[in-house]
C-alpha cells in the first residue's frame, strides 16, 4: 500500500456532477479507497504571488486556491461532505488532479502556467495530471496533426477559400471549433448543403480563432470509439454511437456508450502516439478513433472511466493512481 497523500482536485463544481458517469469522481473514489485526503478547489481562486520565502532571503514563487477538503461516496444527493474552506499552498499538496472542463482559452492556458511553479515529484512540489505544460503545448484538435498518417484529411484553417476548395474536393465534411469539447458546435456540411457560407460568416463574425475541418467518416455510423490509455499504453476502449438524429456520437449530446474490443488498427494507432504521451507527462489520455482514423487526442478532462468499468470490468481509475503512485515513489 502507497504512503497516504494530499491530492488537490481542480474541477468545476463537484456538487454538480453525475456521480455515474464523471471519470474525475471515479478517480477520487479511487484516491480516497487508498486512503490519500482529497481536496477541491475552482480554477477561478487560484491566485500567483511571491509567499514562499527561503533561507539566505530567497523568494519562491506560490500558487495557492481556496481549497475544500471533501469525502466522497457513491450516494446520490449526498456524494460529497465537505470541510471547511480555507486558502492553502498547492506546494503543500502532493498531488493535483488538473480535470475541469474545457474551453482551452486563455483563462486555461493561464491556469496550466500557474501550475507550471509547483509541478514536479519532492518537497515544495506538486506531480500535476496531466503535465501542465504538455497540456497547454498539446491542444486536442492539434496535437493529432503531428501525426498525420493516422488521422482522415484535414485541414485547420482561417482562409474560407481554403475550406470551399477542401469541401469541394470531399464534398462531405465536418467543421468544428478548434478549442470546443463534448461535441458543441460541432457541423457536418453534406456536398449540397448551402449553409457552409452563412456558418463560416457566423464563426468568424464571433471568434478570431481558425476552424478545423475534416472529410467526414461514414464509419461513424458504428460509432467513435474513445480508447484510454494510461502513461502511453491502452487500457480498453468504449464505443460512443450517435444518436438517430444526431452526427454527433458525444455522450455530452446525446451519443450512447456501447462495449467494444480494440482492434489490430487501434493498437496501431497505440503504438504510434504512447512513446510521444509517456515521455511528456500525459498520464491520462482519451483518443478518439472512427473507423481506421485518429481523430483527437483528449488530454485536458478524458472522460470514459466508468463506461469501461461497467461494460469490461477495467479499473482505468486505480490504472491511474497505480501510474500516479509509481512516479511519486521515486523521489
Amino acid at each position: 500500500m502507497a504512503s497516504p497523500r494530499l491530492v488537490a482536485v481542480q474541477m468545476d463544481p463537484l456538487e454538480h456532477v453525475n456521480i455515474d458517469g464523471d471519470s474525475t469522481f471515479a478517480l477520487m473514489l479511487e484516491a480516497q479507497a487508498r486512503g490519500h485526503s482529497l481536496f477541491v478547489y475552482e480554477v477561478g481562486s487560484m491566485a500567483l504571488d511571491e509567499g514562499v520565502h527561503e533561507a539566505r532571503g530567497a523568494t519562491r514563487t506560490d500558487v495557492t486556491a481556496l481549497m475544500r477538503p471533501v469525502t466522497v461516496r457513491r450516494e446520490k444527493g449526498r456524494h460529497a461532505t465537505f470541510g471547511d474552506a480555507g486558502r492553502r499552498s498547492l506546494r503543500t499538496m502532493d498531488v493535483v488532479l488538473m480535470r475541469q472542463d474545457p474551453p482551452f482559452d486563455m483563462a486555461y492556458i493561464t491556469a496550466t502556467h500557474m501550475l507550471d511553479h509547483i509541478h514536479g515529484v519532492g518537497p515544495g512540489r506538486a506531480l500535476v495530471v496531466n503535465d501542465p505544460r504538455w497540456v497547454r503545448d498539446s491542444p486536442e484538435k492539434l496535437l493529432v496533426t503531428h501525426f498525420p498518417q493516422l488521422m482522415p484529411p484535414t485541414l485547420v484553417t482561417w482562409d474560407i477559400e481554403q475550406i470551399r476548395a477542401f469541401r469541394a474536393k470531399w464534398k462531405d465534411i465536418i467543421v468544428k471549433p478548434l478549442f470546443g469539447n463534448g461535441g458543441s458546435g460541432v457541423f457536418r456540411i453534406k456536398a449540397d448543403d448551402q449553409n457552409l457560407n452563412a456558418l463560416l460568416e457566423m464563426h468568424f463574425a464571433r471568434s478570431r480563432e481558425p476552424l478545423m475541418i475534416q472529410r467526414y467518416e461514414p464509419a461513424v455510423t458504428a460509432g467513435d470509439k474513445r480508447i484510454i490509455l494510461v502513461d502511453g499504453q491502452p487500457i480498453g476502449a468504449i464505443n460512443r454511437v450517435p444518436s438517430g438524429d444526431d452526427h454527433r456520437s458525444n455522450m455530452h449530446v446525446g451519443g450512447v456508450a456501447c462495449k467494444v474490443e480494440l482492434s489490430a488498427r487501434d493498437r496501431e494507432i497505440c503504438e504510434a502516439i504512447g512513446p510521444f504521451l509517456k515521455e511528456h507527462g500525459l498520464i491520462f489520455v482519451g483518443i478518439d478513433v472512427i473507423g481506421q482514423y485518429l481523430t483527437e487526442i483528449n488530454v485536458t478532462s478524458p472522460t470514459g472511466l466508468q463506461e469501461l468499468e461497467r461494460f469490461d470490468g477495467i479499473n482505468g481509475a486505480a490504472s491511474i493512481w497505480d501510474c500516479i503512485e509509481r512516479k511519486l515513489s521515486v523521489q
